[in-house]
């Protein structure tokens, strides 16, 4: 490895890092970037976003072929499961993303460095792998390690019957009967694979409500939707504990009645969100300060209380989303260039147009505030809704379930949030968090020629409806 001194060293290759390293290639900055997994991508592309997208994608397939085709006019033989091949293509495409990551750091220029980072002291990165260590020496540091699933009393994981995600992307087989702690995104998500797959899915959660980070009308429909789709939801109850008896796991919980009670399958997911990963980091030693939380405090350059360290992504507060960990790298390493050439820094991340995907049947998209918070913070506000069962591009697909909902400043007519749940939702919120971006109103969105029949009309015309006018309902 040579000795040289480079101008940014990142910790972590997933989407944060790496991308926050090509930035810094693009700008001149010679750069490095250390990840300790054999592949690139981090979690997202190998344990999270991509394998749970490819594996949520066949699985629906697959309940397609099963339930719905006929009302198509397409009939089929009998649908059966081949979940190793499945599996397979889940697998391939995290091969072909991880290694085009590889591709781009070649193109750019950036040292792929293998090995865990331990930061000495400000500028000086030492990187073990197995019996070796040597020092990368760096004008600048940015941690982007990410996070690491959160873990609960009396819950032991075995990394087989009692497991995480990671465990979850790759059953060996359908389980008879699976059980999962927690009712975010993750839960919901994987629950809904396994579900469609042939599986009985109870999910535990702690809060009284599901999805409650959610607008009401949102997560009030989800529930509705996802006990349709026969997964169980059981809220309210407090899970103390998991024992397991040869191939069958016991989940002990306080029921809402306050007793204790338990139930039994034969795979239990642990899915309580997420913690920001800095062991190992030295981070604390060298002076760089954490909340609470244990995330990294950083200020509005993303710059650590200490000069030359850096951190983004789900190491620092915020929601923990891939594009957020992204952006903040971009807007962090232009910072970095800019103040290298004694210029003023472009890079910026507008936060309250960060849009959030749940990728379940149908899908949930969000972008800005919900009504509960402009109702706390005595914003005054109208709204708009308009659902897909009175779009026709939904009614030809088949997918009339859920609605869109705009949010606009009452005298302004700024938008402040859209809620969406439905068809293509993770697609049609971009449309939303563009117009946030440029401080669009609801008018603005009402006035814009939509193509017909699609779904982004059900946009056009909730912003018609929060506006007053609308046409087609």
């Amino acid at each position: 490895m040579s000795q040289d001194i480079y101008d940014l060293v990142v910790i972590g290759a997933g989407p944060g890092g790496y991308v926050a390293a090509i930035r810094a290639a693009q700008l001149g900055l010679r750069t490095a970037c250390v990840e300790k997994d054999k592949t690139l991508g981090g979690t997202c592309l190998n344990v999270g976003c991509i394998p749970s997208k490819a594996l949520l994608e066949s699985s629906e397939r697959f309940l397609g072929a099963e339930q719905h085709l006929a009302e198509h006019g397409v009939k089929v033989g009998k649908v059966e499961l081949d979940l190793r091949t499945m599996m397979a293509r889940k697998d391939k495409i995290v091969s072909q993303l991880t290694g085009g990551i590889a591709g781009l750091f070649r193109k750019h220029g950036v040292t792929s460095v293998r090995g865990t980072g331990h930061i000495l002291a400000p500028g000086k990165v030492e990187v073990r792998e197995a019996a070796d260590a040597y020092t990368l020496e760096t004008r600048n540091i940015l941690i982007a390690t990410g996070s690491t699933p959160s873990s609960l009393p009396g819950v032991t994981i075995d990394g087989d019957y009692v497991g995480t995600s990671t465990e979850a992307l790759a059953y060996p087989e359908v389980p008879e009967h699976l059980i999962i702690i927690g009712a975010g995104v993750i839960g919901l998500e994987l629950g809904s694979v396994w579900a469609r797959l042939g599986s009985r899915v109870t999910i535990l959660e702690y809060m009284p409500t599901l999805l409650p980070m959610l607008d009401e009308d949102l997560s009030t429909l989800a529930g509705k939707l996802f006990a349709r789709q026969g997964l169980e939801l059981v809220l309210g109850v407090k899970v103390t504990g998991t024992s397991r008896k040869e191939d069958r796991v016991t989940v002990e919980y306080i029921g809402k009645d306050g007793q204790p009670t338990g139930i039994t399958g034969d795979r239990v997911l642990l899915a309580v969100g997420r913690k920001p990963n800095t062991a190992g980091l030295n981070a604390e030693a060298v002076g760089v300060k954490l909340d609470k939380r244990g995330c990294i405090i950083v200020d509005e350059h993303y710059a650590t209380s200490v000069p030359g360290i850096f951190a983004i992504g789900d190491v620092i507060p915020g929601p923990m989303l891939a594009h957020k960990a992204e952006e903040e790298g971009i807007a962090a390493v232009e910072h970095i260039a800019a103040k290298a050439k004694q210029a003023r820094s472009t890079g910026h991340v507008n936060y309250d147009a960060i849009p959030s995907v749940i990728y379940t049947h149908p899908e949930i998209a969000t972008v800005g505030k919900s009504e509960a918070e402009l109702k706390k913070a005595g914003v005054p506000y109208r709204k708009g809704k308009f659902p897909f069962a009175a779009n026709g591009r939904a009614r030809a697909l088949g997918e009339t379930d859920g609605f869109v909902k705009i949010l606009a400043h009452k005298d302004t007519d700024r938008i402040l949030g859209v809620q969406i749940i439905g068809p293509r939702a993770s697609d049609l919120i971009a449309e939303a968090a563009v117009a946030m971006e440029f401080s669009a109103s609801a008018e603005d969105l009402a006035r814009s020629v939509h193509a017909h029949p699609t779904l982004a009309e059900a946009i056009k015309e909730a912003a018609l409806d929060a506006g007053g006018r609308v046409i087609h309902l």
